[in-house]
């Protein structure tokens, strides 16, 4: 019997991650002690002069030897870790608690995993109970044996993954819309660490195969984005049309929660951050730390979704080049919810806020200086919620559907 490769490579991949990122914390540490010590011996050498010296070559020494036992003590634990590992029978990618975990870990470091082709960066793939779904016709009809023409594809956002979906005691958003639409859920998880418009690159290759070797005719298809999945839903619509493809005239509808399609707060307040810290040496290694960020989470700084919003940037500068949207994807409807924690959206915290991670004007697209088409008729809003509520919300839910249903052919002559 053949061994399934991830069952012998995740679990190492992630006693040897777990090794390389608690050297680095160590090296970190080292770091803010030797620059706190040399401050502190710098004093000293003002006021004792060259007595001072005996002291701090003493210092160096025994911390040295310190933060090098513990590199070693670390190494040495991960090594047996690894080997522990190759011997258990688990999948995490494919378990509820794992695939949050990793989650998680893709969205701060992806594009690094995936740089380095580690088996816990995923590539973007349509999971059932969090197996892979192979795209083949085959796969496709195993994995969905009451498959209808009308796909409802769903991407999670940043540090989530198709688990999301289901939060809250109630079924998905997709399990009810096959039960009153007679659509099909298909939900696709991604690397949300690597840049937004490499995913929507994916997504759209994905959709091509998917609606190619799907088991029945397509004949419409409903994307559907959290947060940073709103953003892929778009980079690959833009994408989809620029060469053409097929399935972007079976697109019907869009529908974005919670995305930040000009940018998230909190992305900018860390990119900020980050610059400051690096500016003095004490607090250099926690700004080294908050630099690690990834590629996806840059994006976040204004939304970015093609190629050209990053390639000649430099990513560390304080200050982020504006960005040119490209316009939403003709021949669809284009659907969108924001959220306050506050009851009204017009309130001054709740404005300050948002829905703690994406405020309301950058979820609908539209501000002073940017207007991506979204129209007002097409959005709602909810008060007193979160980020996460838009995942599986019955309200959403309620306005939702009439929405997605399909339109009825008007009788000929008429308008």
């Amino acid at each position: 019997m053949s061994v399934d490769p991830a069952r012998t490579r995740e679990l190492p991949a992630l006693a040897a991650l777990g090794r390389d990122e608690l050297n680095k914390a160590v090296s970190g540490i080292a770091a803010v002690h030797s620059s706190v010590a040399d401050t502190v011996f710098a004093g000293l050498r003002v006021a004792l002069g060259a007595r001072a010296r005996p002291a701090q070559m003493v210092h160096d020494a025994i911390s040295t030897s310190v933060y090098s036992a513990i590199t070693s003590t670390v190494d040495v634990a991960g090594d047996l870790a690894e080997s522990l590992t190759v011997h258990s029978n688990g999948v995490p990618s494919e378990t509820k608690r794992g695939a949050m975990a990793l989650g998680i870990l893709d969205g701060l470091i992806g594009d690094q995993l995936t740089a380095e082709r580690s088996p816990l960066a995923p590539d973007a793939a349509v999971r059932v109970n969090g197996a892979v779904v192979p795209i083949t016709p085959d796969g496709l009809a195993t994995a969905f044996p009451e498959a209808s023409g009308h796909l409802t594809v769903f991407l999670h956002g940043l540090m989530e993954t198709e688990f999301a979906w289901a939060l809250g005691d109630r079924p998905t958003y997709g399990a009810r819309l096959a039960d009153d639409l007679g659509s099909t859920e298909v939900q696709i998880r991604y690397n949300s660490g690597r840049h937004i418009s490499d995913n929507g690159r994916d997504l759209a290759r994905l959709l091509d195969d998917l609606v190619l070797l799907w088991p029945v005719p397509v004949t419409g298809l409903t994307l559907i984005g959290h947060s940073m999945g709103g953003l892929v839903v778009r980079s690959a619509c833009h994408q989809g049309v620029a060469r053409d493809a097929y399935w972007p005239k079976l697109v019907r509808h869009t529908v974005c929660l919670g995305t930040p399609h000009l940018g998230a707060p909190l992305a900018r307040g860390v990119h900020r951050a980050t610059a400051a810290l690096r500016l003095w040496p004490t607090s250099r290694p926690f700004g080294t730390l908050l630099g690690r960020r990834s590629a996806g989470v840059r994006d976040l700084f204004r939304g970015a979704v093609t190629e050209e919003h990053w390639r000649d940037t430099d990513p560390e500068a304080f200050s982020q080049p504006a960005v040119d949207y490209p316009p939403l994807m003709e021949g669809a409807r284009h659907l969108y919810v924001t959220a306050t924690v506050t009851q009204r959206p017009d309130h001054p915290f709740g404005r300050i806020v948002g829905d703690g991670l994406v405020l309301t004007n950058s979820g609908g697209g539209r501000d002073r200086k940017h207007h991506l088409g979204f129209e007002v008729d097409d959005g709602f809003h909810i008060g007193g919620a979160h980020h996460f509520t838009l995942l599986n919300s019955d309200a959403v839910y309620d306005w939702m559907l009439p929405l997605l249903k399909p339109r009825r052919a008007l009788p000929p002559g008429t308008l």
